[in-house]
């Protein structure tokens, strides 16, 4: 909550997918909603940003279900687990510190079949930051696997301990970069000099893991899968379909995994072309409504092109050029085009042409010239 799209403000949409999420909840009858971080964008979100987090927990407990949510790398863990106590009596159970990786919330299943008195336990893994963790959880070295590992032991001992007095199933939140699964641009690396990626059997032996930080929803394996995020945040996730993973628990386990999806409140286009196909071709009328992003490949790079392309297509909000093929102009380098101007027309105009991949025209070269006689003039004077 509180990211916005190439400079365009997300919070309206961000209010429709929890109008969404509430309607699914209600209609489902969903019991739990599974939070894996991130829950804001940054660690000082915005004050309607907090209103809006406000909203939707009210929203989702009133509706009868109870939230377990956990911070992400964008989050303030701190700030974001603040009375995390005292929400537990409304139904919302923050996991935000490192006292909490074995502190789960245990419900009761509906007895039957072979596991009369079963129940779930639901753990919650935060983002762990190797460098700030390790230590604490006794994890050498300080790497993302390490100190995941070290939270999915704790995890494993505690569950060891609830199903020698009875049979417990497992759902974990975890928000890390899990092998296997696939990037995105708007996703922040979770590493520093490393690739933040940790194996998959670091949750075997959980019944259910739902993974945060990628935002593309995706299945890992049978058992781990990411929800991905509720909104787009870049142009990369154009083709997802976004949505989350409906999880039916019974006495005997996980029983049923189904997809929910959510409706964008804009279509995102990827468009690619020479500007007058673009602006005439019938076949992109589809994305006259939707935020593009737009690549052209004339020759030169077309004059105004920004202001006539928001004509048809007004919420263009990335434009590129690449020419197809390029030319052999401009595969020379700027110094050898410059030793070779025969004058100073020809040096400023090809300045024009290095910087902005297009020739400079008549009225441009008499405005040109016309500086370059008043500079000789002012110089003769002196």
């Amino acid at each position: 909550m509180g990211r916005s799209f190439h400079g365009v403000g997300m919070l309206d949409a961000q209010r429709s997918f929890v109008d969404q999420l509430v309607s699914a909840v209600s209609a489902q009858g969903i019991d739990v909603v599974l939070i894996a971080g991130d829950v804001y964008d940054r660690a000082l979100p915005g004050v309607d940003v907090v209103r809006l987090l406000d909203d939707a927990l009210v929203r989702l407990t009133a509706s009868g279900a109870t939230v377990v949510l956990t911070s992400g790398n964008h989050d303030s863990a701190i700030r974001l687990g603040f009375a995390s106590r005292l929400l537990e009596r409304g139904g919302v159970h923050l996991r935000t510190r490192l006292a909490d990786l074995d502190q789960p919330l245990v419900l009761p299943l509906e007895p039957g079949g072979d596991a009369p008195g079963a129940a779930l336990a639901i753990y919650g893994i935060p983002w762990l930051e190797p460098r700030l963790v390790a230590e604490q959880l006794g994890a050498e070295p300080a790497s993302h696997f390490a100190v995941t590992r070290a939270a999915t032991d704790r995890i494993r001992a505690d569950l060891s301990r609830r199903n020698a007095e009875g049979t417990v199933h497992s759902v974990v939140l975890a928000h890390t970069f899990a092998s296997g699964g696939i990037s995105s641009d708007s996703e922040r690396d979770l590493s520093i000099g490393g690739v933040g990626a940790v194996p998959l059997d670091l949750f075997d032996d959980f019944s259910y893991t739902a993974l945060g930080h990628l935002h593309g929803r995706q299945t890992l394996s049978s058992t781990v899968r990411y929800s991905g995020s509720p909104l787009a945040y870049s142009f990369s996730e154009a083709k997802h379909v976004k949505g989350g993973w409906l999880i039916d628990v019974g006495p005997g386990g996980v029983t049923a995994v189904s997809e929910l999806s959510w409706e964008a409140p804009r279509k995102l286009a990827v468009l690619r072309g020479r500007i007058s196909d673009l602006l005439e071709s019938g076949e992109h009328a589809w994305a006259e409504d939707a935020y593009c992003q737009i690549t052209l490949t004339d020759a030169q790079r077309p004059r105004q092109a920004m202001e006539r392309l928001r004509v048809r297509f007004p919420d263009t909000l990335v434009l590129g050029f690449e020419p197809e093929g390029g030319s052999a102009r401009a595969s020379a380098s700027y110094s050898t085009r410059l030793a070779e101007a025969r004058d100073d027309l020809e040096v400023c105009c090809g300045f024009l042409d290095h910087v902005r991949g297009r020739d400079a025209d008549d009225a441009e070269r008499l405005a040109i010239a016309a500086a370059l006689d008043d500079v000789r003039l002012r110089e003769a004077s002196l």
